[in-house]
């Protein structure tokens, strides 16, 4: 721990009175009196001795010890006093992430391949590969964004990436409708980045079916987060050669990609996710911005608080020591 002064020069206040005790003028007060041409008779009549009519009144010595202690004290409130912990460097992320997943019914579809077993759902194939993705960003602000017939934020911009993934797995397919709105979750994640600060933005948009409910184009949507430094990756897992619902867009997906600056992926499987998932991670390496940091515990109230009680102490016996005399 380090003493130190939040505002020094206050200390060039500490000569003030002095300074004023010795340039400034005596204060006066006068007094009035009675003149008589006889006053050197009266005085003599009463055994008195005549003395100049003007007085300089003299502090006693503890007075004067209490008023420069107080003073002292005083100054030394104003100049700040603190004491300094030990200097910490905290590296914090400079990405925000994004993370738009698609929950239509089309999700629902068991066509992931694993290496074990039967093909398994699209969406817990997904929230799988992704919930490890998001554990292993830490340090990095991540946002959820789910998507249907409608767009809805899951979660926030947060470093809480528990809880990120804990709402990720809450997820089911048709939460958010049955329909596909890629144009509205880009354009919800375009909202959600006017909360950010940080010069690296990353959307990444998984979908697995082309684009059926969207009130703004993604066309659009993708120039727009183009204009605001967000770049997307867009990672296509349906059947392109399905039908329906069930046919991914996959031109639609690289052409959001390519507009934002990003990348188009396609998987068939968990596998085919985790590599697509490294690949962004290395092309997009994380980013910190180094902060320093020092606890500080100010100490200014104990020196205004010593000072109040010095005057009240010296006030306190000036007016015992004044009603003895007057006694």
């Amino acid at each position: 721990m380090t003493l130190a002064f939040a505002f020094p020069w206050a200390i060039v206040l500490l000569p003030a009175p002095w300074l004023v005790w010795r340039f400034a003028p005596p204060y006066r007060e006068r007094s009035t009196g009675i003149r008589i041409p006889f006053f050197r008779q009266i005085t003599q009549a009463a055994g008195l001795e005549p003395k100049p009519g003007a007085q300089v009144l003299r502090r006693r010595r503890l007075q004067m010890a209490l008023a420069i202690v107080g003073w002292v004290l005083l100054v030394i409130g104003l100049a700040r006093p603190e004491l300094l912990g030990q200097q910490m460097v905290v590296e914090k992320s400079a990405r925000d992430m994004v993370l738009a997943v698609d929950l239509s019914g089309s999700m629902d579809a068991r066509d992931m391949a694993v290496p074990d077993g039967p093909p398994q759902q699209r969406l817990q194939v997904v929230k799988d590969v992704v919930g490890d993705f998001i554990e292993a960003r830490q340090g990095d602000r991540i946002a959820l964004i789910v998507f249907g017939t409608r767009a809805f934020v899951q979660t926030p911009f947060t470093e809480d990436l528990d809880s990120v993934r804990t709402l990720l797995d809450r997820t089911a397919v048709g939460m958010a409708g049955p329909d596909t709105a890629i144009g509205d979750a880009i354009g919800l994640a375009i909202r959600t980045f006017e909360t950010s600060q940080v010069d690296q933005r990353l959307l990444v948009l998984l979908s697995d079916g082309a684009d059926t409910s969207s009130r703004m184009s993604p066309v659009n949507a993708a120039e727009i987060a183009a204009q605001e430094g967000v770049r997307i990756y867009t990672i296509g897992v349906g059947d392109p050669n399905g039908s329906g619902d069930d046919k991914v867009d996959l031109e639609a997906l690289e052409d959001i990609a390519t507009r934002a600056g990003g990348a188009f992926y396609y998987a068939t499987d968990g596998a085919g996710l985790e590599a697509v998932y490294d690949e962004i991670e290395a092309l997009n390496p994380r980013l910190t911005e180094t902060v320093t940091f020092q606890p500080k515990q100010p100490l200014a109230w104990v020196a205004f608080a010593s000072a109040a009680v010095i005057v009240t102490l010296g006030l306190a016996w000036l007016a015992v020591t004044t009603r003895a005399r007057v006694a």
